[in-house]
């Protein structure tokens, strides 16, 4: 009897914990997906050109691209909890930059310091889920990033009500946001602590090993491969969106900032909606079918959206966020499936590509904006969920979890035994 509550006690203090990296997870892409959401008010206010605009979303992303990879991949090793409530303070600080910068040079260095804590929080945040569930890990990254998707759903209404009647000057609300964060995740590193003492990350590097001869590096770097194209069809798009759609809209229908951000908020909340269902979902039909249908069952959708109204514009951004959400948290099990005791590494590794690359691609579309219009552009990101036909090509998850070998000649890698 006692060792049930016990139990009992155990897997809802482990709950908690989920929902508070959750929860963070929120408040940090929340502050984070405001900054491409206010784009048009930066470009009034500043008079800056959308190639302008677009290296200022690159800062954002870069940032966090170079950086969670390294992070992931130190902290596997050793785990650093005070990286928790750290990252929310880089945030904070950002925020307050961007309340107060008076020119793109200070906006650029604000968008720099939200990147840092972003990229501080993903890849322990991350690990903390792993470690807070037994065998349900799709369920568990669902959690996680259901949270910041969530925190992305809000982004435009904090625009429209927030930032939009008060000007820059609002950002200085989100100060609230990053305290708020700052304690929660505190909290939760404290937590962290007791689950990573010595004996832990013994085991974790005892994994590591095992993991390094499941698979040869052909193979990994084969399925790595495929997955980083779907990360780049998925998040060039969704970056597209985010971080232009409302000047296609305001262009395109002749109608306000907050009939955009509106439009926005749709995408993002069936967003949050299919990255909730995305990993149970997985746990129960498999990994590789979800990615698939994920990218390549966005495609009608997208290349759809140039042709319809404001309305019809709406109805689009629910299904794009419902089924394109649905892979993100799916693509990381998948690879941590495949790479047991990288868990941070993976995370790292994924969500610091999910950034480096929406950042290289707002890029290159403010270039494409400048030269060819914004239709154009919109047009030409539209064909990009049709990569999702690659996808096809990942192996099944029997294998990738080591219940079936490797298929020749696709894979050109051979499993070795485990002594």
């Amino acid at each position: 009897m006692q060792q049930s509550t016990a139990a009992g006690a155990t897997r809802n203090s482990a709950m908690l914990i989920l929902l508070g990296v959750s929860a963070a997870h929120l408040l940090n892409d929340a502050m984070q997906s405001v900054v491409p959401a206010v784009f048009p008010l930066f470009q009034q206010n500043m008079k800056l050109s959308y190639a302008e605009i677009g290296w200022v979303a690159f800062t954002l992303n870069i940032t966090a691209s170079v950086l969670q990879p390294a992070i992931g991949y130190y902290t596997d090793r050793r785990p650093m909890p005070i990286l928790l409530p750290l990252g929310m303070v880089f945030t904070l600080l950002g925020m307050v930059g961007l309340a107060l910068s008076p020119s793109l040079g200070y906006l650029l260095l604000s968008a720099a310091l939200i990147g840092v804590g972003s990229s501080v929080l993903h890849p322990e945040s991350s690990r903390v889920a792993h470690l807070a569930v037994g065998k349900s890990k799709g369920f568990a990254q669902s959690v996680f990033q259901v949270g910041g998707n969530t925190g992305q759903a809000l982004a435009p209404l904090m625009v429209a009500f927030i930032i939009s009647p008060q000007g820059q000057l609002g950002f200085l609300w989100f100060i609230v946001l990053a305290v708020i964060g700052i304690v929660l995740q505190g909290a939760i590193s404290r937590w962290y602590r007791r689950q990573t003492r010595p004996v832990k990350s013994a085991a974790a590097k005892g994994n590591a090993v095992v993991a390094e001869k499941r698979f040869s590096k052909g193979f990994i770097a084969y399925v790595l491969g495929i997955l980083i194209l779907m990360l780049f069809s998925k998040f060039v798009y969704l970056a597209s969106m985010t971080g232009y759609f409302a000047f296609y809209y305001m262009e395109t229908y002749q109608l306000p900032l907050e009939s955009a951000q509106m439009c926005l908020f749709a995408l993002q909340f069936a967003g949050m909606v299919g990255t909730f269902i995305g990993g149970p979902l997985a746990d129960r039909f498999g990994r590789q079918k979800i990615i698939w249908f994920s990218i390549l069952g966005t495609a009608p959708f997208s290349l759809l959206m140039p042709y319809v109204g404001p309305v019809g514009a709406i109805l689009l951004c629910i299904a794009i966020g419902l089924i394109l959400m649905s892979g993100f948290s799916v693509i990381i099990v998948y690879a941590q499936e495949m790479l047991p005791g990288h868990v941070g590494t993976v995370a790292g590794l994924f969500f610091g590509l999910s950034f480096g690359l929406a950042g290289l691609g707002s890029v290159i579309m403010g270039w494409l904006m400048d030269t060819h219009g914004v239709a154009y552009m919109i047009h030409v990101c539209s064909f990009l969920p049709l990569l999702g036909l690659l996808a096809l090509l990942l192996p099944k998850d029997s294998v990738i979890m080591g219940k079936t070998l490797p298929k020749k000649p696709f894979f050109a890698a051979k499993r070795q035994e485990i002594s």
